[in-house]
């Protein structure tokens, strides 16, 4: 959540929309994980039985959702912020957007493909199931829902749990799925998609490191810290810098009639 190449002197994050989507960039373009998401969710998709809706929870700026939108009739994304949803406006200008925050959005859709993509970090933990159960019951029978975070055990999330204290696991949302009414969840798998980020120098990393340190409701981390922090974990022996984040995939499918 720090400007690329701008981060704060003292403090390493910041909250300011615009810099947290060119942060956001950032990380993207020095990273794998839009390629092999992408091959993941097209299995996905060659796998659903009818493919009328997509649905994308948190869409940003759209990058997914311009992917996955061709391969369905309509698509209908939820994004609460306004810098985001110019962004995603340009990106799918025939996608229809819900502009209110998950817990209070009226979806007029039943999805075969939602995606529920990095957005529980912003969500309470005590809100996950009643999240996900909202979700599900915009998913059409036969469909399938996504839930993806970090792999809580990769470099990535090991640095967030060494500033914040944040420690965040979709695999806990398993245990949950049994409580949920009827007809909602069905067969549940947990995948695996590998990511790895890798940083042009040390300024970029950071800023990058700030977008991840992001945390709703953590203190800012300082600066001074996290450079020490990624010079020691992240450093390679060509000056640049490379950690792991692979990313879980609850797959969660409603089941048919």
């Amino acid at each position: 959540m720090v400007e690329p190449r701008k981060a704060a002197r003292d403090s390493i994050t910041g909250t300011d929309d615009d810099a947290y989507r060119e942060a956001f960039e950032t990380f993207l373009a020095g990273s794998d994980e839009k390629t092999v998401t992408q091959a993941y969710l097209r299995q996905v998709v060659d796998r659903l039985p009818a493919r009328r809706v997509f649905l994308d929870i948190g869409a940003g700026q759209g990058t997914t959702t311009r992917y996955l939108a061709p391969f369905f009739e309509r698509t209908v994304c939820v994004e609460p912020s306004e810098p985001m949803r110019r962004a995603l406006a340009r990106a799918c200008p025939r996608a229809e957007v819900v502009a209110e925050p998950v817990g209070a959005a009226r979806v007029d859709a039943r999805a075969d493909l939602a995606l529920l993509s990095h957005v529980l970090y912003y969500i309470p933990r005590a809100e996950w199931a009643a999240t996900t159960a909202r979700v599900l019951e915009w998913v059409a029978p036969g469909g399938v829902l996504l839930v993806l975070l970090q792999n809580p055990d990769n470099a990535c999330m090991r640095m967030v749990r060494h500033f914040t204290g944040h420690h965040y696991d979709v695999r806990e949302l398993v245990g949950e799925l049994a409580a949920f009414p009827p007809g909602l969840a069905g067969r549940t798998e947990l995948d695996v998609v590998p990511a790895r980020y890798r940083g042009r120098d040390l300024e970029e990393t950071l800023a990058v490191a700030g977008f991840l340190l992001g945390v709703p409701g953590a203190p800012s981390a300082p600066r001074e810290a996290v450079e020490a922090y990624v010079r020691r974990h992240f450093g390679d022996d060509d000056g640049m810098y490379t950690f792991r984040h692979d990313q879980h995939v609850l797959r969660i499918e409603r089941p048919a009639p």
